[in-house]
């Protein structure tokens, strides 16, 4: 099982396209291109933690038969655009608004919002949040994980470390 982290899919919300430059003609094209990569990256078995900001403007029925779509098991940290009807969304294995975890070693603070500071920040811990849509300087260990910084597909924190160490901040 391998771990990936997302966040900012805004599944369903044509405003996402002016807003964050997405290269999608029409929300149907942006919706089918993040669920084909999203299921080319992830495996049925594996576990995503998305970030916040799942789907706008979509009914519940349409909501929840894209994430029964979407490979993995899913958990939500609540965005600001999460609404009743998405945190109530059956395929969500956990929904919260705030998690830590350590993952290979490695010491997590989730949360849909960046932080100037966090718990063990100083231990080396990371910061992994949404939100800013790639338009934030990070902190050192600090990642957004909205799709908008990493070609619209979840992400491990292997990547994450690998392109902070290369020197490649997409967030």
């Amino acid at each position: 099982m391998t771990v990936f982290f997302t966040a900012d899919t805004h599944f369903g919300h044509a405003g996402a396209r002016a807003l964050y430059r997405r290269p999608f003609a029409s929300v149907a094209e942006m919706d089918a291109a993040m669920l084909a990569r999203w299921n080319a990256t992830v495996r049925p078995e594996d576990e995503v933690w998305h970030l916040g900001d799942f789907a706008l403007n979509m009914k519940p029925d349409a909501m929840r038969g894209l994430l029964e779509r979407l490979h993995g098991r899913k958990h939500l940290i609540t965005g600001n655009n999460d609404g009743p009807a998405a945190l109530a969304l059956p395929g969500w294995e956990s929904v919260q608004p705030y998690w830590e975890m350590e993952l290979e070693g490695t010491g997590l603070v989730l949360c849909h919002y960046a932080f100037r500071t966090w718990r063990n920040m100083g231990k080396g811990w990371w910061n992994l949040h949404g939100h800013s849509h790639g338009r934030l300087k990070p902190l050192p260990r600090q990642a957004d994980l909205g799709v908008d910084a990493w070609d619209f597909r979840p992400v491990t924190l292997a990547e994450v470390q690998a392109a902070r160490r290369r020197g490649r901040a997409p967030s």
